[in-house]
């Protein structure tokens, strides 16, 4: 099993990098898991507090479940993992099933923060894009799903995104054993970590 940790910024184009490698790979051959549904319960607290909280802080996640479910899936073992509701900020009920497979994406903005993670990472990848367009990849994500307004969007941009970008993403770049410049767009780069993968599995 080939375990692959994509980090980079939010609107950094870490789906799309994600959904080329599946379709690079043999049918039913990758499992993704999603850091953003590991985010902390918040069923205890009140909706104004789950409001404060600070999406984009490594404390925000629920890092222990993390590692067992990964844990778990190098064993052979299938997982039941949470869901999460940005409209709620808290996870739901449901659960999805995850079967072990041959490659294990793990994929999040904080992915390469917690070193426990990155050590059982085979491969580790940073998605690097420019800030103006990862700020107008979000405007145009959180209004259209989210059901944010623009001023909402660049307020916590300016406020949040921005300042925990500089502070506990960016650096996580030097963790990377490779940087995808251009995000999504960046074809070729993408196409070269397909062969690497397929080389590997």
């Amino acid at each position: 099993m080939t375990i692959i940790g994509i980090a980079g910024g939010t609107g950094s184009g870490k789906t799309t990098v994600v959904k080329k490698i599946v379709e690079a790979l043999p049918p039913h051959h990758v499992a993704v898991v999603p850091l953003d549904s590991y985010y902390n319960d918040t069923t205890h607290m009140t909706e104004e507090e789950r409001h404060q909280i600070n999406f984009d802080h490594p404390d925000a996640f629920d890092w222990k479940l993390l590692h067992k479910q990964v844990v778990q899936l190098k064993k052979g073992e299938r997982i039941e993992q949470p869901t999460y509701s940005y409209v709620k900020c808290n996870r739901l009920e449901e659960t999805v099933t995850v079967e072990p497979k041959p490659v294990i994406i793990i994929e999040g903005i904080m992915t390469l923060v917690d070193r426990k993670l990155r050590n059982m990472m085979d491969l580790k990848i940073f998605v690097d894009t420019d800030s103006d367009e990862r700020l107008i990849r979000n405007i145009q994500r959180d209004v259209t799903e989210r059901g944010r307004t623009v001023e909402d969007v660049l307020n916590r941009y300016l406020e949040v995104l921005k300042p925990m970008h500089e502070q506990f993403i960016e650096p996580t770049k030097k963790y990377a054993d490779i940087i995808i410049p251009q995000g999504g767009d960046n074809l070729r780069g993408i196409g070269i970590i397909c062969k690497y993968i397929e080389g590997i599995v």
